[in-house]
C-alpha cells in the first residue's frame, strides 16, 4: 500500500504503545514482515525542549519505514515538533486524538482532542504546512457514547490534507474494555477517499481478516494482541493470503526472546535493559505451561546471564513436558 508519498510492503501495523514499542521491540516486530512500525507516543512539546525526549526517537538502519506518533494541543508546537521529528529519521507523522489515559487527557491531549473540532484543524492544518511528510492522524469513536464524532472528525483531517486516519472505535471512556465497534470503521471507509486503518481487538489472524472483511479498511493496525506474540504479523500476513498459520515452536520462541533480551541490553545497558525486558517476559509466557511461577522468578531477574538461564530452565522444562505427553498418547 502507500501512504501518501510512502510506499509501505503491506498494510499490518504495529501500533504507538507507551512502554512496549521502543526500538529494541520495534526490531523484533519487523522481523516478521511488519509494514509500519510507529514510536510510543512522543511529546511534542518535551522535543522541543531536548533531553530524555528525543530518545524516543532513537532508529536503526532496519527500523524503516518509521512512523513518529507525536501528542500535544498546541498548533505551533506541534508544527515544529514534526520539522524536528523529520530532521532525525521519521518517515511518517502521526497525531495521537485517541490515548485515553488520564495524565494524558488532563492536559487536552490524547482523546481529549475529539472535543474540539476547531483545534483538530487547527493542528492539523500547521503540521501539513510544517512538512511533506506523509501525515495520519489516530482518533478514537468520540469522547463517550453520546458524543460519538470519529465522522467528523475524519472528514476535518481529509479536508486538512493529512493522508489517512487511523481509528479505534472505542470511545474515551470505555478505556480498552467492552469491545470495538468495528462497524464506525466501515462508516468511515466509506465517506473518506484517502485509506483508512483499523484498530481494536485484533488478536488472531482471523480477526484481521474479518475486520478488513467487514469494514473494507485499507490497513490493520496491532495494538495490545502483539504484547508477548510478534509472530502475530507474519500469521496474519500469510492468512490473507490465503496461506497456512506457522505457530511457533518452543525453539522459536526461545530464540526470538533471546534475542529481544540482547536488543534491550545492547540499547539501554544491562541494567535497565534487563529491567525493562521483565515485563516482556511475562507477556511471552503468558498461556504457557508453568507460566505463572517462572513470571514469579522472572520478576527477581537482575542481569541478562541470570535471564538467560532462567529461559533455557523453562524451556526445558517445557520440553521434557512436551516429550512426556507424546509418550502418553502414544
Amino acid at each position: 500500500m502507500q501512504i501518501g508519498p510512502l510506499p509501505l510492503a503491506n498494510a499490518v501495523w504495529l501500533a504507538p504503545m507507551a512502554g512496549v514499542t521502543d526500538l529494541p521491540f520495534r526490531t523484533v516486530v519487523r522481523s516478521f514482515g511488519c509494514g509500519l512500525a510507529f514510536t510510543e507516543m512522543v511529546s511534542a512539546r518535551g522535543l522541543l525542549t531536548g533531553g530524555k525526549t528525543c530518545r524516543y526517537l532513537d532508529s536503526s538502519p532496519a527500523d524503516k519505514p518509521l512512523g513518529v506518533q507525536l501528542f500535544g494541543t498546541d498548533p505551533a508546537t506541534l508544527a515544529e515538533a514534526a520539522r524536528i521529528a523529520a530532521e532525525k529519521g521519521a518517515d511518517l507523522l502521526d497525531v495521537n486524538m485517541g490515548c485515553p489515559v488520564k495524565k494524558v487527557v488532563k492536559t487536552g491531549s490524547g482523546a481529549a482532542l475529539m472535543c474540539e473540532p476547531e483545534r483538530v484543524a487547527a493542528i492539523l492544518k500547521a503540521m501539513r504546512a510544517a512538512t511533506d511528510l506523509p501525515l495520519t492522524v489516530k482518533i478514537r469513536a468520540g469522547w463517550r457514547p453520546r458524543s460519538i464524532n470519529a465522522l467528523e472528525i475524519g472528514r476535518i483531517a481529509e479536508g486538512c490534507g493529512v493522508d489517512a486516519v487511523i481509528l479505534h472505535p472505542r470511545t474515551a471512556d470505555q478505556g480498552f474494555s467492552g469491545l470495538s465497534d468495528w462497524r464506525l470503521i466501515g462508516a468511515l471507509k466509506a465517506q473518506l477517499r484517502i485509506p483508512v486503518i483499523g484498530s481494536g481487538d485484533v488478536r488472531s489472524p482471523a480477526d484481521a481478516a474479518r475486520m478488513v472483511a467487514e469494514t473494507g479498511c485499507d490497513g490493520v493496525m496491532i495494538g495490545r494482541g502483539i504484547m508477548g506474540n510478534p509472530w502475530i504479523i507474519g500469521n496474519i500476513l500469510f492468512h490473507l493470503a490465503g496461506e497456512a498459520v506457522c505457530e511457533p515452536t518452543l525453539a522459536d520462541r526461545e530464540t526470538v526472546i533471546a534475542r529481544h533480551l540482547a536488543l534491550a541490553v545492547e540499547h539501554y545497558g544491562e541494567k535497565v535493559g534487563t529491567r525493562e525486558f521483565r515485563k516482556h517476559l511475562l507477556w511471552y509466557t503468558k498461556g504457557l505451561r508453568g507460566g505463572a511461577q517462572f513470571r514469579q522468578a522472572a520478576g527477581a531477574i537482575v542481569g541478562r546471564e541470570m535471564a538467560l538461564a532462567l529461559l533455557r530452565d523453562y524451556f526445558r522444562s517445557l520440553e521434557e513436558s512436551e516429550k512426556a505427553d507424546r509418550a502418553l498418547s502414544e
